[in-house]
């Protein structure tokens, strides 16, 4: 176990308290759907709305703070941050860097990010400067050594047709960065934060020749546990474990007021 009694308390209650803020702001928008309420009743169809709307938004309301709460109750991070504003200005010299880069994967070169990095500081303050809409990143993380870590969080089934996207937003999260410091010590990664497939290994293969695996994208354990340490994505999944068996009650009467009879 990594998580000491305290940090396994502060962490699971920032569960508890996203849930309970989404019992607080959840409306049930279940359409009329008069065989499968009739087949498995309002209730279930209400659970499966309510899951389906916390599905939606688990990576803002409960992926977000609960990593956070994580790298900085691990003491691993001289700073911690989500959702924090990085900057808006980027050089036409880097955005035309970043769809070289783009295209050169595209017609089967090999991702580098670190020599992709490189490619973006020669010229991140060269020739026009052009403001963007303001960048805001799901995750940041500065090192004590002053490396910082930018995660995008995605679900874990990402459309495959996004991959060119996901590229060209955290090389222009490394751009904008580079241009507020060309000597930025700098890392972007797309975050994953669970397996679906496992046992078996997380199918990377739909993401092959657009990431580097290595220095660009964290899934399930390889997330977790650099944000806490080795062991903390088994440790978090207890938490996440015990606060379900402490709130099951609870969770149960919340979803009483949706046991209908099926002729309402």
């Amino acid at each position: 176990m990594i998580f000491n009694n305290n940090q396994r308390s502060i962490i699971e209650k920032t569960i508890s308290d996203c849930l309970h803020r989404k019992f607080s702001t959840y409306k049930s928008v279940t359409n009329y759907m008069p065989f499968h309420f009739r087949l498995l009743g309002k209730d279930r169809m209400a659970l499966y709305s309510f899951i389906q709307s916390l599905n939606t938004t688990f990576g803002t309301s409960i992926f977000e703070p609960v990593a956070l709460e994580l790298a900085t109750t691990s003491n691993r991070f001289a700073r911690t941050e989500k959702q924090i504003f990085v900057g808006d200005m980027i050089s036409e010299a880097a955005q035309r860097e970043i769809q070289s880069i783009i295209d050169d994967l595209t017609n089967s070169g090999e991702p580098n990010k670190i020599q992709e990095v490189e490619r973006l500081r020669k010229v991140c303050r060269s020739g026009k400067i052009n403001k963007t809409k303001p960048v805001r990143v799901d995750l940041y993380l500065e090192s004590k050594d002053g490396k910082k870590h930018l995660f995008d969080l995605k679900t874990a089934k990402p459309n495959v047709s996004n991959f060119k996207d996901f590229k060209r937003t955290i090389l222009e999260w490394a751009a904008i960065c580079l241009y507020n410091n060309p000597d930025e010590n700098i890392s972007t990664y797309i975050a994953i934060p669970y397996n679906p497939y496992e046992p078996k290994p997380y199918q990377r293969w739909t993401l092959k020749g657009m990431l580097d695996f290595e220095q660009e994208l964290k899934v399930a354990s390889e997330f977790w546990d650099f944000l806490g340490g080795v062991g903390a994505y088994d440790d978090l999944l207890d938490s996440f474990e015990r606060v379900g068996l402490e709130m099951r009650e609870e969770i149960d009467k919340y979803f009483e007021r949706f046991n209908f009879n099926v002729s309402d």
